[in-house]
């Protein structure tokens, strides 16, 4: 893999082809979970490790899968895979793993994984497929994290409420003092979709600014200089 195919996937999967903000995958763990940032990042954790895990095995057995019966046989791809993380936070993150509850065995219907394999990991090589898997689930992990931050901060005035779950010792910080009294439409579920109106939003105004001065800058012309650009007046 050349570095500019890194990049260009890299591109897709934290921005162009996000999956939170473009393709609006996911909503559902993406909307419920993100009532606070460690749960949010948690889970985003998680759907990255199978989302690796899976694209990686996909793109291994591929030539070996029937095409008729491919997606049944990537559904118990990713559901092998999930019981494994769900199994692993169990013994490692129990406290955690109580919060999260159903959303980490739901990742098996999580269309974001199942998306990546069919369209990715089953048509190209192990190497891409598994960075594409990792790239498009750190661009969910990014809208996890600001969505769960924001609500948070809004809903009790506090950031990393709960890392002791998975940093024994660590405590979250309390951003707007013990007085603030919390605003409780941050923390249901409208105030989870009036948050993600707002950062779709800003996604689209930042790709519509980035377009507009692409317009706006001169193009080169064929001999290297900007098109318009007067040449040098010679005796």
């Amino acid at each position: 893999m050349t570095r500019q195919e890194f990049r260009e996937l890299a591109h897709n999967g934290l921005w162009k082809q996000n999956p939170g903000l473009a393709q609006l995958l996911g909503l559902c763990p993406l909307l419920a979970i993100s009532t606070n940032m460690v749960n949010a990042v948690s889970l985003g954790l998680a759907t990255i490790l199978v989302m690796a895990l899976s694209n990686l095995a996909v793109a291994c057995l591929r030539n070996f899968i029937p095409y008729e019966i491919r997606i049944p046989v990537f559904i118990l791809i990713i559901a092998a895979l999930v019981t494994v993380v769900d199994l692993a936070f169990n013994a490692y993150f129990h406290s955690l793993y109580l919060v999260l509850g159903i959303f980490i065995p739901l990742i098996v219907t999580n269309c974001i994984v199942l998306a990546r394999v069919e369209a990715y990991a089953a048509k190209n090589p192990a190497l891409t497929s598994t960075v594409d898997a990792i790239m498009m689930g750190t661009g969910l992990l990014g809208v996890l994290a600001v969505l769960g931050g924001l609500r948070e901060l809004a809903a009790s005035g506090t950031l990393l409420a709960g890392i002791e779950m998975v940093l024994p010792g660590a405590s979250g910080l309390q951003v707007f003092g013990d007085d603030y009294p919390g605003f409780l439409l941050a923390a249901l579920p409208p105030g989870a979709f009036f948050t993600l109106g707002c950062l779709i939003a800003a996604y689209n105004a930042i790709n519509q600014r980035r377009a507009a001065r692409r317009l706006q800058a001169p193009a080169p012309s064929a001999d290297g200089q900007q098109a318009g650009a007067s040449a040098p007046l010679t005796s």
